[in-house]
């Protein structure tokens, strides 16, 4: 299906939060048995003309995260198409246990959005960062985790799991006019990673609004005389293991890069897979330190903690030939 070159550029303009929920109000019509819940972020979640065109579809359930999730599993055993949303850092970490016992155990399909995830909340501190959600939701049983590469692929994620029939927890990162990564329609599948770039000595495998900065890399590194492939690991779990078996007979060295702790997210999943084969490259881990820091602005956080492509690119050169 063809795409005009015009939506993309909107879509890039509302950042995947944005374009998520846009694009959910656009099918909100066609969705009889649609639920949308929030935490009483309905308005800064981007939810003003969901909130009015279909006041019946919407429920704001306050400040109380745990009560949504119990919420919302409830109603999808009544048979509704149940989304719930707030800021990533609320709603995977004040929410863990009713996640893990309500969607991972009970396996109701609620679909959790968690927007501003990474650095991109940016001044408001350490409390609103997330960079340990993919890692906790990675550890419950029976639940997909999926973070779009830009805002394109934040509404083929929400195409997918309209019609996704298991708890899955989507993490929205970056923030307005985030970059295209994707210029034309594609064939986005839940498990499936997409090549970017092929590449024979370096394969650096992306999660989130960051696979534009290594499709950047790759291009430098290019000009340093280095060939590296670039593959939207868009699904965190369930991992693509074929692309992972293909690069890692094919390349010299893997690299992850993520805006989350190097600890249990795309790094760690990847890590753990590649532990027991007996023939694998070294791995680069390209994230957040174990640490926190200070608030600041978002582009000087990316910075600070080598997430820029003149910084991946730099990190790989120095490994390769250090």
């Amino acid at each position: 299906m063809a795409v005009e070159r015009r939506t993309l550029r909107n879509y890039s303009m509302l950042g995947e939060r944005g374009a998520f929920f846009t694009s959910l109000t656009e099918r909100a019509k066609d969705i009889e048995n649609l639920a949308l819940l929030t935490a009483d972020l309905g308005v800064l979640s981007g939810l003003s003309r969901f909130m009015r065109e279909y006041p019946d579809k919407f429920y704001n359930i306050g400040i109380a995260e745990q009560n949504m999730i119990g919420i919302a599993a409830g109603m999808t055993k009544t048979g509704l198409n149940v989304f719930a949303t707030t800021y990533a850092n609320f709603i995977t970490m004040r929410s863990f246990e009713q996640i893990r016992m309500n969607l991972g155990y009970m396996k109701f399909p609620v679909k959790i959005v968690g927007s501003g995830a990474g650095l991109v909340m940016s001044m408001s501190g350490n409390s609103h960062y997330s960079f340990e959600d993919i890692s906790i939701m990675r550890a419950i049983p029976n639940l997909t985790i999926v973070a779009p590469a830009d805002a394109f692929e934040a509404v083929k994620v929400l195409d997918a799991a309209i019609n996704f029939d298991a708890p899955m927890y989507i993490r929205l990162t970056g923030k307005l006019n985030t970059p295209m990564v994707y210029k034309d329609d594609y064939d986005f599948k839940i498990g499936k990673a997409v090549v970017l770039r092929e590449g024979t000595d370096v394969a650096i495998f992306s999660v989130g609004t960051l696979t534009a900065n290594a499709l950047k890399a790759a291009s430098l590194l290019e000009s340093n005389g280095i060939s590296a492939a670039v593959i939207n690991m868009h699904t965190i779990k369930p991992l693509d293991t074929e692309i992972l078996d293909k690069y890692f007979s094919a390349v010299k060295i893997v690299v992850t890069v993520e805006e989350h702790s190097t600890i249990g997210g795309l790094g760690g999943a990847v890590a753990e897979y590649k532990a027991d084969k007996k023939s694998a490259p070294p791995q680069i881990f390209i994230g957040l330190p174990d640490m926190y820091g200070k608030a600041a602005e978002y582009e000087f956080l990316l910075d600070r903690y080598g997430l820029t492509a003149e910084k991946i690119c730099a990190k790989i050169i120095q490994n390769l030939r250090g």
